[in-house]
């Protein structure tokens, strides 16, 4: 086992599972859902932190928090979505909710469970998981045969927060969006939102409601899209009295079809595209406003995620006054607000740090193989969701330009068919390698920079796994390949390295 495992155990014998997925999130529930229906007979348990279901929308309690994609694209392809595209927090937890109880997933489901060790062995082809019963303090073993991550990528209890100078003068209140202090009072007061993101563009129009006032403060602008909270061809559909999964399933193939033009179009003609987006802003704002100042970003668009504003809610409130934008760096906080570089004080009686958050890598969990430390920044992916180096391990990565959960079903897809395969075969572990033609080929950061390049990632760019040249050892962003490329993955490619037990205990040899 690592240092950083815990050093007495339960005096009882693990439990054990054929696959122990982590998180029950929007990931986690796929997960359990597709391992469920597609691989019969395979006994698992989802491991989750937190004290329910759902991820970003149980721990995020900022006002207004809302999906920034689609729910018909979001959801699961399983279960119609039939609410508007852009959800709160409470809708897409009922959602959840609805799937965890019409297919009875909620005795696989153990939350308060924070795993705290994984170590492989390459002897009994087990991985060895230690964790923490958040609700008695008691240290939990299990073993499992495959290990499935589904924790998502950030830390949902630990912002990023910069250090600004000053920050200990200001009188007022300093929330961030992922710590929201329960009953913060902001009403009639004067509120500064630190950001311009996705989290910003819900958070500003959401307070401005009661607010005395609501100024987003960015350091550099950021694209948002504008639109009627409403897909006109589920609409139609629905006049017509057409069956809920019908429409489900034909309105997300217009969202992806439509969601595919506009990527190609960033890409292939983005200063057109540049032109709708500022236009979108430029109508509700009017032609007097700096619109190119203030939502005109400097880098093509999709470079970074670009936001739907719903009903254009955010610009609506800059129009009426409850809200306005300020483009400048900060100096310093002092006693009653920033002080800007530009030399003017941005008064303030709460102060929102909308800054973005703090990646983890694989939960922050301390993983081990045959108990020596596991560094994923010395293997290199395996389609941005297997890693060389690491049997029986999978990882849910999903989309920057699509929804997450599109990836999330790719995933579920790939590896139910990847364990019928070992059952099948008798193979008892299985890690992707690097064909010997493969071995010199260029490395490279998790993300191409010139791509897509949001903070997040670059300040974890050295703790994430390498990446290749070729689409099958990187994670592509490419939804529109992967659909097609995942179900056709030959299982008994040479990149599979499998092992039987007997196999598996002479290389540990």
């Amino acid at each position: 086992m690592s240092d950083t495992a815990p050093r007495a155990l339960a005096d009882a014998p693990p439990e054990h599972f054929d696959c122990l997925i982590v998180g029950a999130g929007i990931s986690g529930v796929a997960a359990a859902y597709h391992l469920g229906r597609q691989c019969p007979g395979v006994s698992y348990v989802v491991l989750e932190t937190e004290d329910s279901f759902g991820g970003t929308w149980w721990t995020h309690r900022s006002p207004g928090i809302r999906s920034d994609s689609d729910l018909h694209t979001f959801g699961y392809r399983f279960k119609p979505w039939i609410g508007p595209p852009i959800a709160t927090a409470e809708e897409i937890l009922s959602y959840m909710g609805e799937v965890i109880a019409e297919n009875d997933l909620t005795p696989h489901i153990r939350y308060r469970h924070k795993i705290l060790s994984a170590d492989w062995s390459y002897a009994d082809s087990l991985w060895r998981i230690a964790a923490e019963r958040l609700d008695t303090g008691a240290t939990v073993r299990f073993t499992a045969n495959f290990l499935w991550m589904c924790q998502g990528y950030y830390r949902h209890r630990e912002g990023y927060m910069p250090d600004w100078p000053g920050m200990a003068d200001f009188k007022g209140a300093i929330a961030h969006p992922e710590n929201w202090p329960e009953g913060l009072d902001y009403a009639g007061k004067r509120v500064v939102v630190i950001g311009s993101g996705a989290t910003a563009a819900t958070v500003v129009p959401a307070m401005a409601e009661t607010a005395g006032h609501v100024t987003m403060l960015q350091r550099s602008p950021t694209y948002f899209r504008t639109g009627r909270n409403a897909i006109e061809i589920a609409e139609t559909l629905r006049e017509l009295q057409i069956e809920e999964s019908w429409i489900h399933e034909i309105t997300r193939k217009k969202m992806l079809y439509d969601q595919a033009v506009f990527t190609e179009m960033c890409f292939d003609k983005p200063d057109i595209v540049r032109r709708e987006l500022l236009g979108q802003v430029r109508k509700v704002l009017g032609p007097d406003y700096d619109v190119e100042k203030h939502f005109g970003p400097s880098y093509r668009p999709w470079r970074q995620r670009i936001a739907f504003v719903p009903d254009a809610d955010l610009f609506k409130g800059i129009a009426e006054g409850k809200a306005s934008v300020v483009t400048e760096e900060i100096d310093r906080f002092v006693a009653d607000g920033i002080l800007l570089k530009s030399g003017e004080v941005l008064k303030a009686d709460v102060i929102v740090t909308a800054t973005g958050f703090n990646m983890n890598v694989m939960g922050d969990i301390a993983f081990a193989i045959d108990g020596k430390p596991l560094a994923f920044n010395e293997t290199v992916t395996y389609r941005g969701m297997m890693f060389t180096g690491a049997p029986n391990l999978a990882w849910v990565f999903g989309y920057f330009r699509a929804s997450w959960t599109l990836r999330s079903e790719l995933v579920a897809d790939f590896v139910c068919r990847l364990l019928n395969h070992m059952r099948a075969t008798g193979a008892s572990s299985v890690e992707p390698a690097l064909r010997p033609s493969e071995r010199d080929m260029p490395l490279h950061s998790w993300v191409d920079e010139a791509d897509f390049n949001p903070n997040y990632l670059l300040r974890a760019k050295d703790l994430l796994p390498r990446r290749g040249e070729t689409p099958e050892w990187s994670h592509t962003q490419d939804y529109w390949r992967e659909k097609d490329a995942f179900p056709a993955v030959d299982l008994n490619d040479d990149v599979f390295v499998y092992r039987r037990r007997a196999r598996a205990a002479q290389a540990a040899e």
